[in-house]
């Protein structure tokens, strides 16, 4: 939808494509939706979803065997976005790192993003 001919809406890491594979297979759905909403402290959220089809407006990307789908009220938001996969001594868990992202709050669960977006 938002889309740049030849270009994916999103990149996925070879770590993020390898859990996203391997959350699909163990749970048995087709792919993993993602998207934004309303919340946290600096004014959005990411929202993650098991999907078994994708809805006719989702904008689908596959890439190392892993199947996103991008939710369509969320495309101008992430576009340019790249998913990936972090393991840490405290956690582990998908990061976005995303271009359109003008702030976050401390824990990086909340974002805001360039006002710039808005005006199109």
């Amino acid at each position: 939808m938002f889309g740049i001919p030849g270009k994916q809406a999103v990149t996925i890491t070879p770590k993020a494509a390898a859990q996203i594979t391997k959350l699909m297979q163990s749970a048995g759905h087709a792919g993993l939706r993602i998207g934004v909403k309303k919340g946290g402290c600096a004014g959005m959220e990411y929202t993650m979803e098991y999907v078994d089809t994708a809805d006719p407006n989702d904008e689908v990307v596959n890439q190392d065997g892993a199947c996103v789908m991008i939710a369509p009220m969320a495309q101008m938001f992430l576009f340019g976005t790249e998913i990936d996969y972090e393991t840490t001594l405290l956690e582990s868990g998908f990061k976005f790192n995303n271009p359109n992202v003008s702030e976050a709050c401390g824990c990086g669960e909340s974002i805001k993003f360039d006002e710039a977006l808005f005006a199109k």
